[in-house]
């Protein structure tokens, strides 16, 4: 009862052997390992649980389990980390980073920090026109007028070629 990794209860573990039996007494047989559907009709039990318990059965394998002929390397070396960041990915938002910067301190120190702060871009969060107001000490229709000013000036040519291949990506 405590073999096991994960325990399972005694009841399963007698219909496991019962079909590791079967399993093994089929495959003298036939002369392969028997489909779950074969070994459902041998049992004479339903194809889920034949499935269900087939699926139980498997032990678990740690992920520091030596793999490879030198033992060098572990299965959990070859798992991929879904959440890390390819290399490619990572230089292309590094590289569009420091175009944002570039092109963001062309503008006035005000516009940029406005445009900062709006769009959250190195911060946190972004901010309402009436935050941005309250920090710059003026309305928030000020602050939408500097904000309007600042955006068409980065839909001029000679700022907007600069941003403009990170859209393709």
């Amino acid at each position: 009862d405590q073999a096991r990794t994960i325990r399972i209860p005694v009841h399963m573990i007698e219909t496991i052997n019962k079909i590791v039996r079967t399993q093994r007494q089929m495959l003298h047989e036939i002369g392969r390992e028997p489909t779950p559907e074969e070994l459902a009709e041998k049992l004479g039990l339903p194809l889920e649980k034949i499935r269900k318990v087939l699926k139980i059965a498997k032990e678990p394998i740690s992920l520091e389990t030596p793999i490879g002929d030198d033992e060098d390397s572990n299965l959990g070396d070859f798992i991929e980390d879904k959440s890390a960041l390819l290399p490619v990915d990572a230089a292309i938002q590094s590289n569009l980073r420091e175009t944002t910067t570039r092109v963001l301190a062309s503008l006035t120190p005000r516009e940029e920090r406005v445009l900062r702060m709006r769009f959250g871009i190195g911060m946190n969060t972004d901010h309402t026109l009436e935050e941005v107001g309250q920090q710059f000490s003026v309305t928030r229709e000020r602050i939408r007028q500097i904000e309007a000013k600042a955006l068409r000036k980065l839909k001029h040519p000679s700022r907007s070629r600069k941003l403009r291949s990170f859209l393709d990506t």
